[in-house]
């Protein structure tokens, strides 16, 4: 073999290589991307580079790999939807009380399904490996929930606040919460499906 064909050689190598590299990493951003959706645009906004966001976002998924994650019973998500419906009824004559409670019972849930509930930040980077989708709800929702602490928010702000909230805990519940029957409810004729769930 002539050096001319050793170099031609080693330079087909390195371009396979480079494309073989470039794949891999177009491949873990289009996984990132679909996983986290918009939480993927919001961490490479606020990182000095897309692969320091790149790298907090696996970091979250490998903390929620050591997550201890639990699925609802039927009676514990009929429990907490029929919670949420009390709290929308009573938003009419409360509503400043029910953005507390919402945010409360929203916690939680959180705290049922087994994520972490201390610090808001490390809470939201725990739900964005699986609510990516619905955390910019819950950070409106959180930052509704200050202003009006600091005597901010009007009831139009309070009522988006719960819609906000609402979104959320849907997503946690696995379901809309209102106009869910409990299970007990469900006449014994009829077997479960999954329209009343």
């Amino acid at each position: 073999m002539s050096s001319t064909q050793i170099v031609l050689l080693v330079l087909v190598v390195l371009v396979v290589a480079v494309l073989v590299a470039v794949a891999v990493v177009a491949n873990r951003r289009r996984a990132l991307k679909s996983r986290f959706g918009p939480e993927y645009d919001r961490v490479v906004a606020e990182q000095d580079s897309r692969s320091a966001a790149e790298r907090e976002l696996r970091e979250r998924e490998r903390r929620h790999a050591e997550l201890e994650l639990t699925p609802l019973t039927p009676e514990a998500r009929a429990r907490y939807a029929a919670a949420w419906e009390e709290l929308q009824v009573r938003f009419v004559d409360s509503p400043a009380e029910t953005v507390g409670d919402a945010d409360e019972l929203v916690g939680r849930l959180i705290a049922e399904r087994g994520y972490p509930t201390g610090e808001f930040a490390d809470q939201v980077a725990q739900l964005s490996v699986d609510h990516a989708r619905t955390l910019t709800h819950y950070r409106d929702a959180h930052d509704i929930r200050l202003r009006h602490e600091r005597g901010e928010a009007g009831t139009e702000d309070l009522r988006q606040a719960v819609v906000h909230y609402r979104a959320l805990f849907a997503d946690l519940l696995g379901e809309e919460p209102v106009g869910h029957r409990p299970p007990e409810q469900r006449r014994p004729d009829r077997p479960h499906d999954a329209t009343t769930r």
